[in-house]
Parts: C-alpha cells; structure tokens; sequence
C-alpha cells in the first residue's frame, strides 16, 4: 500500500491501490493541533515531544491523555497539521476513525473531545 501526506487527514493510505481497502487513523483538527503545538512548545527539547494518547481499558475512564517528550516503544505516532499525537495500541484501535478535537479557553486550560470523521 502507498502512502501519501495530506495537509487535511495526516498520512492516509491512497485509495488509487487496486485490490486494497483504504487505512483510517486518527486525524487532528486545526484547533487540536494548535493546542498540541502550543502545550508542547512549553517542553524543554520539545522538538520529538508530542501528546501521548492511551487507552485506559475501562468504559467509565476511556482514555488518558499525557504530555509526552517521545513516544514510546509500540505507539503509533500521528502527525498532523504539524502536531505529534502518539497512540497505545488500545487507543490506536479504539481511534482509527476519529478526528480529534480541541477547545482552548482563554485561561489558558484546553479541551480536547473525539468525533467521528465524516
């Protein structure tokens, strides 16, 4: 399967492949990858930092999001609007088709909510 960078949907597989189903996987909007850009900007050496998503394995928790300086071994890492999102496997099933979203207020404090693609 080829792969290609969209400005809109981060890296998706190409849909021209013949015989082959294309490949979803978390997409940033441009308020999420704002947030994200400017939490980590806060980092010392922020430059392979990003946002760490896992999956708590719990209906009543979902998921726990985490300021990260790296990904760790295993996650997905997601690049999208210049903005690193690292994923567990839980979450990076669990969020295969989902944008995520971000609302940042003028405290300073963010929030982030997860939506389906349309």
């Amino acid at each position: 399967m080829r792969l290609h960078r969209s400005s809109n949907l981060g890296i998706v597989a190409d849909s021209n492949v013949p015989n082959e189903r294309r490949a979803f996987m978390l997409t940033l909007t441009e308020n999420a990858a704002t947030a994200v850009k400017t939490i980590i900007a806060q980092l010392p050496d922020a430059d392979q930092g990003g946002v760490r998503i896992r999956d708590t394995g719990s209906q009543e928790t979902g998921f726990e999001l985490a300021v990260a300086s790296s990904p760790e071994n295993g996650d997905q890492v997601v690049e999208d609007h210049g903005a690193r999102v690292f994923l567990d496997d839980g979450a990076n099933t669990a969020l295969d088709d989902r944008v995520l979203d971000a609302e940042m207020n003028q405290d300073g404090s963010v929030r982030f909510a997860i939506a389906s693609q349309s």
